[in-house]
C-alpha cells in the first residue's frame, strides 16, 4: 500500500476557495477515476508546514492505480476545466506529487 498526496499552496487570502475546490473534486470528479473517499483526506498547513498549503492524500495500492487514474484524469475534460478554474486561487508552480510506502 502506498499513499499519493498531492499539494498546492494557496495565494494569499484564497486557500478557502482552494479547499471548497478541492472539496468540489473529490466529490465530483474523483469518484469517474476510482479515487473514493474512504480512502482519501484533505489536510492544510497548521504548525511547521506552510499555512498556505492544501494537501489531498490517497492511498493507493500501487503506482499503477495511481497512473491509471492520471491517464483518466487526462481525458476527462471536467477535470481539465476544474484546473483552469483552480488557476487563479493557487501560486504557480507550487503544484507536487509524493508518493509514501505504508510500513
Amino acid at each position: 500500500m502506498m499513499v499519493a498526496r498531492w499539494s498546492i499552496d494557496a495565494k494569499f487570502g484564497y486557500k478557502q476557495n482552494v479547499v471548497d475546490m478541492m472539496q468540489s473534486w473529490l466529490r465530483d470528479i474523483a469518484p469517474k477515476v476510482g479515487i473514493k473517499p474512504e480512502q482519501t483526506r484533505l489536510l492544510t498547513g497548521s504548525v511547521g508546514a506552510l499555512e498556505a498549503s492544501v494537501v489531498s492524500e490517497h492511498v493507493i495500492e500501487n503506482l499503477g492505480e495511481l497512473n491509471k487514474a492520471w491517464d483518466q484524469l487526462a481525458a476527462l475534460p471536467e477535470h481539465k476545466k476544474w484546473g483552469q478554474e483552480l488557476e487563479p486561487y493557487v501560486v504557480s508552480g507550487t503544484s507536487r506529487w509524493e508518493i509514501f510506502r505504508l510500513v
